[in-house]
Parts: structure tokens; C-alpha cells; sequence
């Protein structure tokens, strides 16, 4: 899993978007929107969110950068509960994280650019659009041969109860 947060602008203030990505497939499995910066306000809903959404078995690898919400004591409890290992970007290194950059470059260009968002709950109803519908159903990925995050963990499955 990768995870990252991002700003964006609403006539109501910033509003910080934190998503947690499954990398197998590229798909957005928890993602939170808050008013504040705060870790728990930010990274542990969106990680509950993925954890709730994937339930994923111990020692999955838990990459961000280096953040302040991501090195917190209450972050790194969270990983510890669910027997995560956590990974960090070196130092500077923003490439370490560059499918969740891409994320958000791609969110913004395609969704939020050339948009007047009014208010958090605007924005939560275009993330909610983009991310559950849009994003991980429908929008097609060059790394995933051209096929959306569903398709892909789709024909996966699909392939495995093939060969057994």
C-alpha cells in the first residue's frame, strides 16, 4: 500500500485529501478529506477506511513519505495493530511515492481544475464520484494493460480459480 496526502481549494478553505493506494492494482482504498493537517483527522481515517475496505494480512508493506502524520506515534500504533510494515520515502525523494503522486496530478487535472468548489461537502461529493466511480471502476491505466483497478483485480481473480 502507498499513501499520501494533498491541498485543495474550496471558497471554504483548504481542505486536505488523503488517499491510501493499493498498489497490486492501482486502486484508491481509503482516502479521507479534513479542514486540519492532524494525523487523526488525515492518515488514520484514511488507513481504517483501506484496512475496513481490504482487510489485509499481516506484514503488508505501508509506504509514504516522511511526513509528520506518517511518523507519528499514533500512526505507527495503528501499523503495529494491524501488523503492518511501514516504509518511507528517502530523503527528497518524492519518485519513492510516484504512483500516489500520479494520483493526485491526474485527480486534479481531470476532476478539480477549471472547477468553483464551494464547500467541503461539494468536494466530498466530486471525490466520492471520481474515486469510487470514475477512478477505480472505469479509467483505464497504461501500467494496468489499459485496464481499469476493477477489471484488473477482476480478470486476476478470474485467472486464479482458472488454474486451481
Amino acid at each position: 500500500w502507498t499513501s499520501d496526502l494533498t491541498y485543495l481549494w474550496t471558497d471554504s478553505g483548504w481542505q486536505y485529501l488523503t488517499v491510501v493506494m493499493e498498489l497490486f492494482n492501482r486502486e484508491i482504498i481509503g482516502y479521507s478529506l479534513s479542514r486540519s493537517m492532524s494525523t487523526e483527522t488525515t492518515v488514520i481515517p484514511a488507513f481504517e477506511m483501506a484496512v475496513l475496505h481490504r482487510q489485509p494480512p499481516e506484514g503488508v508493506l505501508f509506504h509514504s513519505d516522511r511526513g509528520v502524520q506518517y511518523a507519528s506515534k499514533s500512526f505507527r500504533k495503528k501499523l503495529s495493530e494491524y501488523r503492518m510494515i511501514q516504509s518511507m520515502s528517502g530523503k527528497g525523494n518524492c519518485y519513492d511515492n510516484a504512483a500516489t503522486e500520479s494520483f493526485f496530478k491526474t485527480l486534479k487535472s481531470e476532476w478539480i481544475y477549471g472547477r468553483r468548489i464551494r464547500s467541503k461537502e461539494e468536494l466530498q461529493k466530486l471525490l466520492f464520484e471520481y474515486i469510487h466511480v470514475f477512478y477505480n471502476r472505469k479509467r483505464m491505466h497504461s501500467t494496468l494493460g489499459y485496464l481499469s483497478p476493477a477489471e484488473y483485480l477482476r480478470n486476476y481473480y478470474q485467472s486464479r480459480s482458472l488454474a486451481s
